[in-house]
């Protein structure tokens, strides 16, 4: 996209629902593996010292094992989990939460534009959207190499000009750690 340097994998190369869930399913999100938990630490701890114990969160894209919750329920935060495969309440979807966690999601976005509409209605004003994701690289040559796009279950991949729009187009103010 020219506006905000987001690049979209042909729609025609987006997998099915059902193939999509099979590499899903293949997932190994163990809460005791201490390495899978600092992987997620990368997000926890740097929206942990922006949130006070009972807040209230939303883990949107959870995957087959909540891990993020779980760790943030260890902290004393009171959260729900939403994922359209492994958790799919879409009552979940209905309100709007302190915080909400995004981890390794938003490149799955096939609208993209739709889902961080989706994301940004979930979150109260004043609230906290905690995104992770790889940021693609600015060079063609370096993106055509680079790994993450070989998963075919990704098909958005954003830049930091495209968080950078994204913020301005909701009003959020943009941390990048």
């Amino acid at each position: 996209c020219p506006s905000c340097r987001l690049v979209s994998a042909d729609p025609a190369s987006h997998l099915c629902a059902s193939d999509e869930r099979a590499i899903y399913d293949l997932h190994q999100n163990d809460p005791a593996d201490a390495r899978y938990r600092a992987f997620l630490a990368r997000l926890a701890a740097p929206l942990q010292a922006k949130l006070t114990p009972g807040m209230r969160g939303l883990d949107f894209g959870c995957g087959p094992g909540p891990v993020l919750a779980q760790m943030l329920r260890e902290a004393g935060m009171a959260m729900c989990e939403y994922d359209p495969f492994y958790a799919p309440d879409a009552t979940r979807l209905e309100t709007q939460y302190d915080f909400v966690t995004c981890t390794e999601v938003v490149e799955h976005f096939r609208d993209p534009l739709a889902g961080w509409i989706q994301l940004a209605a979930l979150v109260r004003p004043g609230g906290w959207l905690g995104v992770m994701t790889q940021l693609a690289p600015e060079l063609p040559a370096n993106f055509l190499r680079w790994r993450y796009r070989d998963d075919r279950t990704h098909v958005s991949f954003h830049r930091l000009a495209t968080l950078q729009w994204l913020a301005a187009r909701f009003g959020f103010a943009l941390e990048h750690v």
